[in-house]
C-alpha cells in the first residue's frame, strides 16, 4: 500500500513553538512507521518477513549513521536519550574514575549521576557555568589534572537555553587526561551538523522526536574501539550487540531512520531559515514588551531556540494567557515542577527571574506568520499579566 502524508500543524489554530519539548512527527517519518506497522516480522527472526524488518532496521541504522557520520555499526537503538544516557554513563563509569558533568545539564544525566556514583562520596565533580551557560573551562581542567577522572559527560546544546558546547577543546583534554566522552546531543541532532569522524567523542546520545520522528525511540552512538564494557539495563535475548536487549521497534526505528535523512537533506537550507526566524522574534519581543531579557550566549546557541524572561511576569500565567501559542516554562521534563529552572540558576538568575522565563524553540515546520502571530499574541499576554498584578497590588 502506499501511503502519502504531508505535514500539519499539531493543532489547527495554535502557533508551535516548542520543539525542544518534541517536534511534530515529519511526513517522511510517519510515511516510513506506517509502512513499517502495516507489515510483519521480528528483526531477530530468520524467516522473509523478518528480514524485511531487519532490513527496514539496518536501512534506519544507515540513515542516522549518515546524519552522523559515523559507522552504521556504532549505532546502538534504545527507547530515547533518557535510556542512552543511562547506558552511556553506566558504561563509562564502570570503566573505573570519576565523573564529571555540568550544572546544566538534562535530569537525565545529573540525576543517573548522583545515583550512580551515591555510594562514591567525591566520585561525581559537577562544573559550574557562567551567566551565558558556558562550562567554566578552567574548573573542567583542573578536575583532569588530578588524572582521576575516568568520565566527561557534557550536552552539546542545552536544552532550555540552546547554549551550545564547544566539544573539540572538551575532548582534546579529556583525552590528553585518560577520560572517556560523552555528550547528550539530543537537542543538537538533526537541527545543526555533527561529524563524528571530526568530533572525537566517545559516545553520542540522542533521541528521534527532537528532530521529527517518533516518540519512544532513540541511540546510542558507541565508538568501535572505546575502552568500555557494556553494562546492559535490561537482560534478555542479547540485540543490540548485548547493550539493549528485547525486541527491536521496527516502527519506531523506521520512523527515525527516515526523519535522520529527511533532517540531513534539508539542514543546510534550514538552519539560516530558522535562526532568521529566531532573531525576527526575539528582537520584536524586546523591542515591544520591554524589561525582559535574553538568555544564554548570543552567538552560541541552537538556530531556533530563545529563553526570554519577562520581569515581572511569571511565566505559568504568561503562558495561561496565550493558549494559541505553544511554548514551555523551561524543559519539558520538569513541567509542573514546584522548583524553578536549574539552569537559570546556575547561570546566576534569582529564583524569581528563573519564573518569569519562557522558552521558544522553533523547527522546520514554523513559519514567518508563526512568529508574526506569537508575538502579538505575547506582547499581549505579558502586558496583561503585568497590569493585572501591578492592579492587585
Amino acid at each position: 500500500m502506499g501511503w502519502k502524508v504531508t505535514f500539519q500543524s499539531p493543532d489547527v489554530g495554535l502557533v508551535y513553538l516548542d520543539y525542544n519539548a518534541t517536534a511534530p512527527t515529519r511526513p517522511e517519518a510517519l510515511q516510513a512507521t506506517l509502512a513499517a506497522m502495516n507489515s510483519v516480522g521480528n528483526a531477530s527472526s530468520t524467516h522473509r518477513s523478518g528480514r524485511g524488518a531487519a532490513e527496514r532496521v539496518d536501512l534506519a541504522r544507515r540513515q542516522l549513521a549518515d546524519l552522523l557520520n559515523c559507522s552504521h555499526g556504532e549505532i546502538v537503538f534504545t527507547s530515547g536519550a533518557t535510556e542512552a544516557n543511562n547506558l552511556a554513563l553506566r558504561a563509562a563509569f564502570a570503566s573505573g574514575g570519576r565523573l564529571a558533568t555540568s550544572a546544566v545539564e538534562h535530569p537525565a544525566i545529573l540525576e543517573t549521576a548522583k545515583a550512580i556514583t551515591a555510594d562514591q562520596p567525591g566520585a561525581l565533580v559537577v562544573l559550574a557555568v557562567d551567566a551565558d551557560g558556558l562550562v567554566d573551562m578552567d574548573a573542567l581542567h583542573a578536575a583532569l589534572a588530578t588524572r582521576d577522572v575516568g568520565v566527561v559527560s557534557l550536552m552539546a546544546a542545552n536544552n532550555e537555553t540552546g547554549v551550545l558546547t564547544d566539544l573539540a577543546p572538551v575532548t582534546k583534554a579529556a583525552h590528553e587526561a585518560g577520560a572517556l566522552v560523552h555528550t547528550d546531543a539530543t537537542q543538537m541532532v538533526g537541527r545543526l551538523p555533527i561529524d563524528l569522524a571530526e568530533t572525537d567523542v566517545d559516545l553520542l546520545s540522542l533521541s528521534a522526536h527532537k528532530f521529527g520522528g517518533p516518540q519512544g525511540v532513540g541511540a546510542l552512538f558507541v565508538r568501535r574501539g572505546a575502552a568500555l564494557p557494556y553494562r546492559p539495563l535490561l537482560f534478555g535475548g542479547g540485540q543490540e550487540r548485548g547493550w539493549r536487549a528485547g525486541t527491536l521497534n521496527v516502527a519506531g526505528i523506521a520512523g527515525a531512520g527516515a526523519a535522520a535523512e529527511a533532517a540531513r537533506l534539508g539542514m543546510a537550507a534550514e538552519v539560516p531559515r530558522i535562526t532568521r526566524l529566531r532573531d525576527l522574534l526575539e528582537a520584536a519581543l524586546v523591542s515591544q514588551v520591554g524589561d525582559c531579557r535574553v538568555n544564554g550566549a548570543a552567538d552560541r546557541r541552537l538556530p531556533g531556540v530563545t529563553s526570554i524572561t519577562f520581569h515581572s511576569a511569571p511565566a505559568d500565567a504568561v503562558l495561561a494567557s496565550m493558549p494559541d501559542v505553544a511554548a514551555s516554562e523551561g524543559s519539558a521534563c520538569s513541567s509542573g515542577a514546584p522548583s524553578p529552572s536549574h539552569v537559570l540558576l546556575a547561570m546566576g538568575r534569582s529564583r524569581e527571574e528563573a519564573e518569569c522565563t519562557v522558552r521558544f524553540s522553533l523547527g522546520y515546520g514554523t513559519t514567518a506568520d508563526d512568529i508574526d502571530r506569537a508575538v502579538a499574541s505575547t506582547v499581549r499576554a505579558v502586558q496583561h499579566v503585568r497590569a493585572t498584578l501591578a492592579s492587585a497590588t
